[in-house]
């Protein structure tokens, strides 16, 4: 699997998530098996680009290449130009976000109601593939609603621009995250472009990742909120694609120091109190589905230091390795 130049280890691939994939949540999922990460939204307008939260988002220090960052947007000029801006800060790939169905993306026109306005498209990718030497890529949902769904066009325009990837996420901007994603669109995109196309919506277990692949003949697969306190799944998938084996849950061990090093990483990122509070999100997705889990989350939301925080988590799965092995699931 190739985007540009860059050679990719496999065809597994991270969502951009904004408030999940940051920097640490990134290096850990390609740790564990992912072969592509991209990084959370960067907003297009300049006057943001010094905030806390931008900064952190340009901070690629000891990433693993390619680093790939999404933009947003709605002007083509002010997207040409963040582009710019974010390769100069290390990006080497840049993804253009017309899939974010978010309301407060939506209502300043960008995210995936640029899928109204197709010649509006074409000025963004033209201008984002003109501004820079790297590849660009495309994100984006089947339409607008399921009496619009424009996604082959949409797919065309963006390889005649020359986008080098497309990643179709198999629902429209109405259907926010609701329902279940389709690929019948997915399927008919692949097989009307050149470029490569990567399927994403609902892969949530080896099986299914198996299934969309061979379904729609997507050279790839993003996984998106399957990962949030699950990122070995890629590992889980990558085995079953390679031979059917089913991998077993990890150890209890092994997810407590997996859980212990993100939060470091997430400490160090993000420092003491930004870190203690944007961790517990984090926390919550590992432990949700897991035996006592939510009843320990309630408990863990109420400390308030980042000690308290971290050495919860450390009891609570020594705790549990006394009487499970591995991870004691819920069936859910």
């Amino acid at each position: 699997m190739r985007i540009g130049s860059h050679q990719l280890p496999n065809n597994l691939f991270v969502a951009p998530m904004a408030g999940v994939t940051d920097r640490p949540f990134r290096q850990l999922c390609k740790t564990l098996g992912a072969g592509y990460a991209v990084s959370e939204m960067a907003a297009s307008n300049p006057l943001l680009w010094k905030t806390d939260k931008s900064t952190r988002r340009l901070n690629h220090d000891g990433e693993t290449s390619p680093i790939a960052v999404q933009i947003a947007g709605s002007d083509a000029a002010m997207l040409a130009h963040a582009a710019q801006f974010n390769v100069d800060k290390g990006a080497q790939i840049i993804d253009i976000n017309m899939g974010c169905p978010a309301k407060k993306v939506c209502n300043v026109a960008a995210g995936s109601s640029l899928l109204r306005n197709e010649r509006l498209v074409a000025e963004i990718i033209e201008a984002v593939v003109k501004a820079v030497s790297v590849p660009v890529t495309l994100k984006f949902r089947t339409g607008w609603n399921a009496n619009h769904k424009n996604a082959m066009t949409i797919a065309r325009i963006a390889e005649a621009a020359g986008v080098q990837m497309l990643t179709l996420h198999g629902r429209t901007r109405a259907d926010g995250y609701k329902g279940e994603a389709e690929y019948d669109t997915i399927r008919a995109v692949k097989a009307a472009v050149s470029i490569p196309v990567v399927a994403n919506g609902d892969i949530t277990s080896p099986a299914k990742a198996k299934d969309v692949l061979n379904y729609t003949g997507a050279d790839a697969i993003m996984i998106g909120r399957a990962a949030q306190g699950r990122p070995w799944i890629f590992r889980e998938i990558a085995a079953f694609l390679q031979d059917g084996e089913l991998l077993p849950a990890p150890t209890v061990i092994e997810a407590k120091h997996l859980l212990l090093a993100h939060l470091q990483e997430h400490y160090d990122f993000y420092g003491e109190r930004t870190g203690m509070l944007t961790a517990r999100k984090h926390i919550g997705w590992y432990v949700q589905n897991i035996m006592g889990g939510l009843d320990f989350r309630r408990r863990m939301n109420d400390l308030n230091t980042l000690d308290a925080q971290y050495q919860s988590v450390a009891d609570f799965f020594d705790e549990l390795a006394v009487h499970h092995e591995r991870l004691p699931y819920l069936d859910v």
